[in-house]
């Protein structure tokens, strides 16, 4: 049991990391992560318990509005929801940057937990695969939508309400074709290695642009502080 909470675990510790130590500013508390990543474990359950009872009762006759439009919509909401409620307002919340280790985390939290289930039903033979997809897609996700959350945290106001919404729209989308892909069958594997190579382009360059940005916050504070 142990080895296998731990294959289950490991895939998100090893990418949360990355994340992590790639701020070079000062670094984010380690318990307000922890909870943020608290927060996206337990939501994991009222998502499940939501899709259950949609099946049950045939509430969608689509399999694709059912498992790609619902679905990626249902998991997106929730953390950006978790996010905005609990982090958004933070005092912790210091840069655009505290977005992505936010976005993450919450992200990991609910794939640590879904992947832990899925491999206590399923065996640890699809370890290394849902290492691969499902739970680099949601760090990656997590990554889009804290770089929004994170952008809309300093942005002027009149662009805030436009990055919030972006928050939630492009985790949605991304989530949303990766979901679709599973259902093309004979087409999956022509699919889904260009879409993750493309994941994973554009969630490295929202992390790169956050900590530019950052950076720039972090300059300016200096100076400021400096002056005084």
């Amino acid at each position: 049991m142990f080895i296998l909470l731990t294959v289950a675990i490991a895939p998100g510790l090893a990418l949360f990391s990355y994340f992590y130590l790639r701020k070079e500013i000062a670094k984010e508390p380690s318990r307000t992560i922890f909870q943020t990543f608290i927060y996206g474990a337990i939501m994991t359950f009222p998502i499940m318990f939501i899709q259950h009872v949609f099946e049950e009762e045939n509430v969608f006759s689509s399999v694709f509005f059912r498992d790609v439009v619902f679905t990626s919509a249902l998991e997106e909401f929730f953390k950006w929801l978790v996010l905005l409620l609990a982090i958004y307002r933070h005092v912790q919340f210091e840069d655009a940057y505290d977005g992505i280790l936010y976005g993450a985390s919450v992200s990991l939290g609910f794939a640590a937990v879904e992947n832990v289930l899925y491999l206590f039903t399923f065996g640890v033979d699809i370890a290394f695969l849902r290492a691969l997809l499902p739970v680099s897609s949601h760090a990656l996700f997590g990554v889009v939508m804290g770089y929004y959350i994170g952008r809309a945290k300093f942005a002027e106001d009149k662009d805030k309400r436009k990055l919030l919404i972006m928050s939630l729209i492009a985790p949605f989308v991304l989530h949303f074709i990766y979901n679709g892909i599973f259902l093309t069958h004979e087409l999956f594997l022509y699919l889904i290695i260009p879409f993750m190579i493309f994941l994973w382009w554009f969630g490295l360059t929202r992390v790169k642009y956050a900590h530019t940005f950052a950076m720039q916050q972090f300059r300016r504070k200096t100076r400021m502080n400096s002056k005084e």
